[in-house]
């Protein structure tokens, strides 16, 4: 792999660059990222191509390898430890309940709090205690993209933030994020990571049941919840014509959004965008809902 080098707090300037190959991912080293470089355009290293892995699925978060789904057998974890090196490899059993809260066991080595980056921010998190969104990698970026090519200084609520998987990007990208999150475990993770990110400016974040957090006027709501179609009603006497919803959920929700929409005396444009694959013939959907 050809690359160049790039501080990894620089890594979100030179996403769209011309030369950047964007079908391979950067390779981080501390501080540096070796951003992949497209055949024609110079480079300052070139790295050997890694042998395939062709074992279970795993991520990482920071130096801890990270494993959903079923139990992985011992055979399964070695092959991670041998192709990965992780300081711990974590197996989360499930997420349960409002506060998102994993259900865990370490498999191997040592888990703790890591220091995670990704498109160029950096988040502080306990895999064992709070949930990581890795799969909505792409919507992340997505938002950010959307406050970039928009309205300049727009106001946010992200109305289930989790430590920042949106919050961060998003104001990072200009937006003025109103933050919500029930969890007080995930909330101190939050605030942190605003601070981490130099967005204190940009960001005011509040523990609490959403629900009952809005305030003022937004022109984007954040829905990241699978069962934000139950809260909708909470949402309606904070936005105006033209605001945006982004609705997540467990297969398409267009339906029940819209009577509810309709219902608040608003009509509004769906459109339907598939994040990720959450089982067999079932995706995580985000309805992007435009007011009228």
């Amino acid at each position: 792999m050809r690359a160049r080098a790039v501080r990894t707090d620089q890594l979100a300037a030179v996403r769209d660059a011309d030369w950047v190959d964007v079908t391979r991912r950067p390779y981080v080293e501390g501080e540096t990222a070796w951003v992949p470089v497209k055949e024609g355009f110079s480079f300052e290293r070139e790295f050997p191509d890694r042998h395939a892995y062709g074992g279970r699925g795993f991520f990482m978060l920071g130096d801890v390898a990270v494993i959903h789904g079923t139990r992985p057998v011992a055979q399964e974890v070695d092959e991670i430890v041998s192709f990965r090196h992780p300081r711990g490899i974590l197996w989360i059993e499930a997420i349960t309940d409002v506060t998102r809260t994993p259900e865990t066991e370490c498999l191997w080595g040592e888990v703790g709090e890591v220091c995670h980056r990704e498109s160029g921010y950096t988040y502080h998190l306990d895999p064992r205690n709070v949930m990581f969104a890795q799969g909505n990698r792409d919507e992340k970026m997505r938002m950010a993209r959307l406050i970039r090519e928009g309205q300049k200084d727009c106001r946010v609520a992200d109305m289930f933030a989790g430590i920042g998987y949106f919050t961060i990007p998003m104001a990072g990208s200009g937006a003025r994020v109103h933050a919500m999150e029930i969890n007080p475990v995930a909330f101190e993770y939050l605030k942190h990571n605003i601070a981490e990110n130099g967005l204190e400016e940009r960001v005011e974040a509040v523990c609490g049941d959403c629900s009952t957090l809005l305030s003022g006027d937004y022109d984007r709501v954040i829905m990241g919840h699978f069962d934000a179609v139950k809260i909708l009603p909470a949402v309606f006497s904070h936005v105006h014509a033209g605001s945006v919803l982004h609705v997540h959920s467990i297969g398409a929700a267009t339906d029940v959004i819209r009577n509810c929409i309709e219902g608040a005396g608003f009509s509004a444009s769906i459109h339907v965008h598939k994040v990720k694959k959450y089982r067999p013939h079932t995706w995580h959907i985000v309805q992007d809902v435009t007011l009228a």
